[in-house]
């Protein structure tokens, strides 16, 4: 066991190895780097991080680089650098830890002192400079204060962890005998927009992050529930996100989140998580909003700039670009306005800077960030031209400076295909392609979803990670709900039957080895996970989704689909559980409201069956209207299929439509005009 180099050269995750060259002696998370720590009695140091995180990148070159700096760490811990978004089970063990221990919200890079013989944290913080400031130690001094508290303070702390393990314990919620009733939406909905942003949409004030479970959560409800300001709260968010910086106007795609309320200075890294939800939720408006160009337009550059920078060729998606290049925070999307005019003419200069705010002070540190200052119709107003003119005007600019910028140098990409980031990403391009009928997006959620059963689904289990085509880890309970989820959608837009039986055989896996069968819902790790200091049943929604949310609605949906009674019982034992988080903070579980919608409200399954060339048609007029109660399989009459949905037969020279809402069904139907509303 040589615990005096760094052990980080062959991991998979492109953030644990850009510290492999550090003087730090760094451990991955292993049984080996655990038990060193244990026999030689240190407290372990732990730092999570990821390889888009401006900061991480700070605290590295400040302290992890510097040869000093490592030599106090090497003599006084056992280090392990983890990967949150590999290690997502130890990220929100040792984020909740820090919560509680330092009584205010935590983030990246964490950086936490355990006890090895228990894992649990006894001191936790974020960032630390290599100096003392803002009211921080520095790096150095602060280890050495908790060495020494190790050494001399050890009947303390014990107790102190043996307090912080049943807090952690104690947040878990308890089982419910009851779903939540109907009202729990409609109060969350009231808080939602109580926190809404009137001037420039979004929940809250800056910094203000995209939430597209809130969005939709108010889309559904003031759709279905004729809520026109819910509605209309969500539609004005999603209009301002579009036209603002935290959209890339040239490249497509949405940055992490805007510094500011205006939505107009962004945090530069893009990340998949983000955009797969949102790319489904653009989609969903542009249908529901008349088909308004704008939200088509962000469909589509988005959709464009996934498969052109984030699809690896052999199918899988990529987790995320840096904020930073060339050392500069942002510097691969700025312009200055010399460098602009000299791409463009004259007239075309003009047009530009009056769309994109070049004709006011710079926004970010002396440069320009892209945002839309006017509107198509105001600029031909003021240049005498038609729209359409200045919309030919806009696209030409765009593509020249396009071009030019991919001359430089670009951000970093962390190339690690994540399972439940991709699951996302494959529901977003699958949803949009079939609704904005795009068939080279449905080709790029199906190469990743194979991908996927290729290379992360091994002897009947999955995988949540790989790179180079190499997959590890066991996956977690986000892993395996969001790809049901992602199954279902692609299934809507066209029918494999080889994917609705790795749907089953997910959803198998979720209640044999995630499922709490005492209290309802499901764990965040399987059963034969390793063991540590928790065992989270996740309701709330994050950055991402709830995997309890997900997989409530995805069971829900699959067990109707299937009519498998299995299914539907652990969403509304799900439900259940999640009633005392509902009741007393609704507004933070957005994706288990969607959830509950549907539980009260059961959506509409329409199966649709005949000769493949013969379906086209009907599933058009499926999706002729926003309808996000409304679920649509179009099956070809030859199509290999369980029993309970090869008994939905066509007729010869027929195509049938059979249509159940929740458990009720009625006859089929054979004139697609029947099934538009």
């Amino acid at each position: 066991m040589n615990s005096d180099k760094n052990h980080l050269a062959d991991a998979t995750s492109p953030y644990l190895l850009q510290h492999a060259d550090n003087p730090v002696h760094w451990w991955p998370w292993c049984d080996e780097a655990l038990a060193l720590a244990r026999a030689q009695d240190k407290p372990i140091l732990l730092s999570i991080g990821y390889s888009a995180c401006h900061w991480c990148h700070v605290m590295a070159h400040e302290s992890f680089e510097d040869p000093a700096t490592a030599e106090v760490m090497n003599a006084l811990f056992v280090n392990i650098k983890v990967d949150r978004e590999e290690r997502p089970d130890l990220d929100k063990i040792y984020q909740t830890a820090h919560q509680l221990l330092a009584q205010r919200p935590g983030g990246w890079p964490l950086t936490v002192f355990l006890d090895p013989h228990d894992l649990v944290p006894f001191f936790a913080g974020t960032y630390f400079p290599p100096e003392p400031r803002h009211g921080l130690p520095s790096f150095v001094d602060l280890m050495r204060q908790i060495e020494r508290a190790w050494r001399e303070q050890r009947e303390a702390i014990g107790e102190q962890n043996r307090s912080l393990q049943a807090a952690l314990e104690r947040l878990e919620p308890a089982g419910g005998d009851r779903v939540p009733p109907p009202e729990r939406i409609e109060q969350a909905v009231t808080a939602l927009l109580g926190h809404f942003d009137r001037q420039h949409g979004g929940i809250g004030s800056a910094p203000k992050f995209p939430h597209p479970n809130s969005l939709e959560l108010l889309l559904r409800h003031g759709w279905r529930h004729d809520r026109p300001e819910a509605r209309q709260a969500a539609l004005f968010t999603l209009e301002r996100m579009a036209e603002g910086g935290v959209f890339d106007q040239l490249g497509g795609g949405f940055y992490r989140y805007s510094v500011d309320e205006r939505w107009e200075i962004p945090h530069f890294e893009k990340m998949l998580y983000d955009n797969g939800p949102l790319l489904a939720l653009y989609a969903d408006v542009w249908l529901a909003d008349q088909r308004r160009p704008l939200f088509r337009h962000v469909c589509q550059r988005t959709a464009e700039w996934v498969m052109r920078e984030m699809q690896l060729p052999d199918g899988g998606y990529c987790s995320s670009l840096d904020a930073d290049s060339e050392g500069e925070e942002g510097r691969f999307y700025l312009w200055g306005r010399s460098e602009v005019a000299e791409l463009l003419d004259d007239s075309e200069y003009e047009i530009f800077a009056a769309r994109y705010g070049l004709d006011g002070p710079a926004n970010f540190e002396g440069r320009w960030h892209l945002h839309v200052a006017a509107s198509t119709d105001a600029l031909a107003k003021r240049f005498d031209l038609s729209p359409r003119e200045i919309r030919r005007h806009l696209r030409q600019a765009r593509d020249r400076l396009m071009a030019a910028r991919e001359q430089r140098v670009r951000p970093g990409r962390d190339d690690k295909i994540l399972t439940s980031w991709n699951a996302l990403m494959i529901h977003g391009m699958a949803r949009a392609g079939r609704l904005l009928d795009q068939p080279d997006w449905l080709a790029s959620a199906e190469r990743a979803l194979d991908y996927l059963r290729e290379r992360h689904w091994q002897q009947g289990r999955l995988l949540a990670t790989s790179r180079h085509g190499e997959a590890r880890l066991p996956a977690y309970l986000d892993d395996h709900a969001y790809l049901i989820h992602a199954i279902l959608e692609l299934l809507a837009a066209r029918w494999r039957s080889e994917d609705l039986d790795w749907a089953r055989a997910l959803a198998e896996l979720l209640l044999q080895r995630f499922q709490d069968h005492e209290r309802g819902g499901f764990y965040f790790t399987a059963d034969d996970h390793e063991a540590l200091p928790v065992r989270p049943r996740p309701f709330a929604d994050e950055a991402i989704p709830s995997g309890n949310a997900i997989a409530a609605f995805a069971l829900q949906r699959l067990g109707m689909l299937l009519g498998e009674p299995r299914y539907l019982q652990a969403a509304e034992r799900t439900l259940a559980a999640a009633a005392s988080k509902l009741e007393q903070a609704g507004w933070t579980c957005p994706g288990l409201l969607i959830a509950l919608q549907e539980y009260h409200d059961p959506p509409e399954t329409l199966v649709i069956r005949g000769a493949a060339a013969a379906l086209t048609p009907w599933q058009r007029a499926a999706s002729e209207k926003y309808n996000p109660w409304r679920q649509t399989f179009a099956i070809p009459e030859d199509a290999a299929l369980p029993p309970s949905l090869a008994a939905k037969m066509g007729q010869p020279g027929k195509v049938l439509a059979y249509r159940c809402v929740g458990t009720r069904c009625e006859p089929p139907v054979e004139d697609p005009g029947t099934i538009t509303d």
